[in-house]
């Protein structure tokens, strides 16, 4: 079972140095999966959730910077269009599911069901309480079909999330991700923590369990993160260099010597 946001350390902290040292390391060890991850045609959803301004897009760039992009997908969830609405929630993910061989981002996922649907009204009560058993069959079809699946979700406190709107609203360049719903939903923050917490209790399994990151310090999140992600892909993976094609090899001989 996955702590609850009040077990989470927001105490937990990482140097500038350590910080650049592990993410080295990290990033290197996500290129080295997502090359076995193409060498053997696996696949994985890595699912980021978290409060407004916890770190979500940092870590994903981070994540991906020293990878090849034809081996993942990063999909940004939103508010879904004209077009899914009134059809079932999970048919507009159907389509970003990875193909064998890709690792599936996603910025945000079907648990908006039970996370900003449930508060803001926009499902109702039998429609966001039969979600969980339809998400753990969903995640329980894509385990059993041997997709990996990684879930994250950064927290932060009310007092760091309220610092963090504050120095978006003063760099020009960063002033584009503070939105009307931003401010919106942290004025609800008991009725999201009461979501959150449910979501985490009644949706984390054995075959896709929830990790809950500590985030208050952007530096102690990111790696968190990362290591977290690098750990539930490489397990039992085969992560040695692949062999070089025989006919690569004949080829290269015969030109090279």
């Amino acid at each position: 079972m996955a702590p609850g946001l009040a077990d989470i350390d927001l105490s937990l902290r990482l140097s500038k140095e350590k910080h650049d040292e592990l993410l080295v390391d990290v990033q290197h060890r996500l290129r080295t999966i997502e090359l076995a991850y193409r060498r053997f045609s696996l696949r994985a959803c890595v699912i980021f959730e978290g409060w407004d301004a916890a770190g979500k897009g940092g870590a994903i760039r981070r994540m991906t910077a020293e990878m090849d992009p034809r081996g993942f997908q990063v999909w940004p969830i939103a508010a879904p269009t004209e077009h899914y609405r009134g059809r079932h929630y999970m048919e507009r993910f159907w389509h970003k599911l990875p193909e064998p061989g890709l690792i599936a981002i996603f910025d945000r996922s079907w648990y908006g069901r039970v996370l900003v649907e449930r508060v803001e009204g926009f499902a109702t009560a039998p429609e966001w309480n039969r979600a969980y058993e339809e998400i753990n069959a969903f995640e329980r079809m894509l385990t059993d079909d041997g997709v990996r699946l990684v879930k994250l979700f950064l927290h932060l406190s009310a007092e760091e999330q309220e610092k963090r709107f504050r120095a978006r609203l003063d760099d020009p360049w960063k002033r584009w991700k503070l939105t009307v719903e931003d401010f919106r939903n942290s004025a609800r923050r008991p009725d999201y923590e009461a979501a959150i917490d449910d979501m985490l209790v009644r949706t984390s399994t054995d075959g896709a369990p929830w990790s809950v990151i500590s985030a208050e310090h952007k530096r102690h999140g990111r790696i968190r993160a990362l290591e977290t992600i690098a750990g539930i892909l490489g397990r039992d993976v085969d992560l040695s260099p692949p062999p070089l094609d025989p006919a690569v090899a004949e080829l290269a001989k015969s030109r090279y010597g």
